[in-house]
């Protein structure tokens, strides 16, 4: 009776074994599938990445050719969801990734200033207090730093809306969550932050203000590179480092269209030879002019189209237009490193991973699961027989 009973435990024993290496096994696949498309991915695709290395000058003093090198990230249209155009689980998921991908950008690569090149929220230009708050407290989680890593940003029209819906309310509550400077300097290197927003030209309040204010700061750096005419004699006092500065902005400088525009984050080949309407797509040839005389500017970064793009303007000023950092907005997100001096710089682009082989790897994951159930219902020989039979059968003539 003794030997029956433990033969009846022991026959009870094993399908309860079995059961629990299965799901061992299963828990063990989510597991490491989550863990490689939520987290190792990142660290995979952008440790690829590094800073360029800037060109040291054939000729000239030992000092110029070590002048100090800046680390500076540029990044744009981050367009985080707000309480009324998106669903929740799009705005977690892409919030999701943005934040891995920044997180592990400022742990590899270790910049030392990071600019967001406008477009940070999607629903600024029309959301309430309460949904401005919440999108604010949401991005300082998303895009925290170290102390000693700044973070600079300016303003796109969803972020106080286009022209005709932009507001001096607008304006101030974003400037009091990301400052309104509009002059930065660093290790003798000058940015211009422009909001580019308010370049309309119609003599608006808030745009002769914003004018005026870059007129100034455009007297100041030609101050101090000595460019500037002797009708506006210099201040004493207020000269700065005697770099041609960097203007970064939201709106791209005028250009036709995207036509000429290459490379793999390039407009679509069925977008990119539409033309641009000015003050909606790009800034109009009066306001980029202006810019281009006020500052005679070494490099311009911008973003807004999404897309990526190199322009040289009159044969001598680069612009680089910034690829949106969102896979809402396109499957190849990416951002620039730029390894800047006083006299140089030199730029590179960190793709983030591709959402389609996120995609392929939990489709595999799946399929992987189905094969070790069906293998436990023993169910793995009989289909494959199946299989084999019927690509074995004759076809009729």
């Amino acid at each position: 009776m003794m030997t029956f009973t433990l033969e009846l435990k022991k026959h009870d024993f094993h399908p309860l074994k079995k059961r629990s290496v299965l799901l061992l096994k299963l828990v063990a696949v989510v597991f490491a599938t989550l863990l490689f498309c939520e987290f190792l991915i990142y660290y995979l695709v952008l440790f690829r990445c590094d800073w360029p290395a800037v060109k040291t000058p054939a000729q000239g003093s030992e000092r110029e050719a070590l002048k100090p090198v800046l680390k500076a990230m540029f990044l744009a249209d981050t367009h985080l969801l707000g309480e009324v155009r998106g669903h929740w689980l799009d705005k977690l998921r892409r919030e999701w990734q943005m934040e891995r991908a920044f997180q592990t950008a400022l742990g590899l690569l270790q910049p030392e200033v990071v600019f967001i090149l406008g477009d940070v929220f999607d629903e600024g230009k029309w959301s309430s207090p309460k949904a401005w708050a919440d999108d604010v407290a949401r991005f300082q989680k998303m895009f925290r730093h170290p102390r000693h890593v700044q973070l600079k940003v300016v303003a796109g029209n969803h972020d106080i809306g286009f022209h005709y819906k932009m507001t001096a309310h607008k304006i101030k509550r974003f400037e009091k969550v990301f400052s309104s400077e509009r002059l930065f300097s660093w290790k003798e290197i000058n940015f211009v932050m422009v909001n580019s927003v308010t370049l309309e030209g119609d003599g608006c309040h808030i745009c002769s203000e914003a004018e005026a204010e870059l007129i100034e700061i455009s007297h100041q750096l030609n101050c101090s590179r000595k460019q500037d005419p002797a009708s506006s004699p210099c201040k004493p006092g207020q000269k700065l480092p005697a770099s041609a500065p960097i203007l970064v902005q939201h709106y791209p400088l005028y250009r036709r269209s995207d036509a000429n525009c290459t490379g793999v984050d390039a407009a679509p080949p069925e977008v990119k030879h539409l033309p641009f309407q000015e003050k909606y797509d790009v800034l109009s040839q009066e306001a980029s002019q202006k810019l281009l005389r006020w500052f005679r500017p070494r490099l311009v970064l911008s973003g807004h189209t999404h897309s990526g793009c190199e322009v040289l303007y009159a044969g001598t000023t680069p612009e680089v237009s910034v690829p949106s950092f969102s896979w809402r907005n396109r499957n190849d997100p990416s951002f620039i490193m730029g390894s800047i001096t006083a006299t140089d710089y030199s730029l590179s682009k960190c793709y983030l991973p591709s959402e389609n082989v996120v995609l392929i790897a939990y489709c595999g994951a799946a399929v992987f699961l189905v094969v070790l159930l069906v293998a436990h219902l023993g169910l793995l020989a009989p289909l494959f027989h199946f299989g084999w039979n019927l690509l074995r059968k004759p076809k009729a003539m």
